[in-house]
C-alpha cells in the first residue's frame, strides 16, 4: 500500500525524489505520511484539494478498508 501511495504522489509533483511516504498506525487504521517538498505542496494538494481527495480515494478502493493519507 505504501508503494502505491509513493507511486501516485510521485506522478503528480515536479521533483519525485523528494517524496517520502511513512506509515503509521491510526485509531480507524493505517495512516500515510506524505512529505512533499514545499514547492510541490500545492501541486499535490490540488485545487480545493482535488488532487489528494482522488488519491484518498484510489488507496481506499484498492485496500478495501479505512486508510488515510495525509500531506507534510
Amino acid at each position: 500500500m505504501k508503494d502505491l501511495v509513493e507511486y501516485l504522489a510521485k506522478s503528480v509533483v515536479d521533483r519525485p525524489e523528494a517524496i517520502r511516504v511513512q506509515e503509521r498506525r491510526g485509531r480507524e487504521g493505517p495512516v500515510y505520511l506524505v512529505e512533499v517538498a514545499p514547492e510541490d505542496k500545492g501541486r499535490l494538494i490540488g485545487k480545493g484539494g482535488r488532487v489528494i481527495e482522488s488519491i484518498r480515494t484510489l488507496v481506499r478502493a484498492y485496500a478495501k478498508r479505512k486508510v488515510g493519507v495525509e500531506v507534510r
